[in-house]
């Protein structure tokens, strides 16, 4: 057998990134493009896919969490006199769809793809269980995380925490909007500060909403780092699965 230092490097290391499995969070929103608005517009699906594909083929390993905004708003609908669980439940059917329509933009770019459910939709999407969804990750498939976590009054945020720690996840990446993380909100305070590195207990304590607070919570117990960062700037994934310092990290 030959020596360790003869063995060739990982496809990993060869490669140059920094991560060997990761949590993406992308918001339902951002199927609709910058404009925002509702529905799906099939060339910024096509182009997330793309990006996507381009770190997936690379080696490695993405789970995904998209949310349902862009189609249904739970809390939008509690807020308008429906019942919170009912609304939320809808909620999470929208995950399904947007889930449904990315996983046949990966698939057109060559990338196996699995969608697993919270809620059992047998005919369209595999039930959620932990060990399968490793299995997928470990085979090449990308494995994409629908219905949030089954149950009313979680955030599709703290459903990707969840499966992000679940899975073994080494960062959850959540590709937003914005450039990443201010002290104050920038749209309405022209010196707000832009953050490099915020720490969980920081970000809690300010009430940041750029993510949920039971998400961040959940992070902080398990040290699972988060990545935000822009997701309309294109190739911005690929920069941070190399290491590259954009957007904000959130940890310690």
């Amino acid at each position: 057998m030959p020596p360790l230092e003869s063995a060739p490097a990982p496809p990993l290391a060869r490669a140059g990134l920094s991560y060997r499995r990761i949590l993406l969070k992308l918001s339902g929103e951002a199927l609709c493009g910058e404009d925002g608005g509702f529905g799906i517009r099939p060339e910024t699906l096509q182009r997330v896919a793309a990006e996507i594909a381009e770190v997936s083929k690379l080696g490695v390993q993405i789970g995904i969490v998209v949310g349902g905004g862009n189609i249904f708003r739970g809390l939008k609908g509690a807020s308008a006199g429906m019942d919170r669980s009912q609304s939320d439940y809808m909620g999470m059917l929208a995950t399904v769809i947007n889930a449904l329509a990315l996983q046949d933009a990966l698939e057109r770019q060559g990338c196996p793809t699995r969608v697993m459910t919270a809620i059992e939709i047998r005919q369209v999407a595999e039930p959620y269980i932990r060990r399968r969804a490793m299995r997928h990750l470990e085979k090449g498939s990308l494995v994409i995380f629908a219905a949030g976590t089954g149950n009313p009054f979680f955030s599709t945020d703290t459903a990707a925490a969840l499966r992000a720690v679940e899975i073994g996840a080494q960062a959850l990446f959540k590709a937003t909007k914005v450039e990443g993380i201010f002290d104050r909100d920038p749209a309405r305070h022209e010196g707000a500060q832009f953050l490099t590195k915020i720490s969980y207990d920081r970000f809690l304590a300010d009430r940041i909403g750029v993510m949920d607070q039971t998400a961040v919570t959940l992070c902080r117990e398990n040290k699972l780092p988060i990545r935000v960062f822009k997701l309309a700037q294109r190739g911005n994934i690929m920069r941070v699965v190399m290491g590259e310092s954009i957007g904000t990290v959130v940890e310690g």
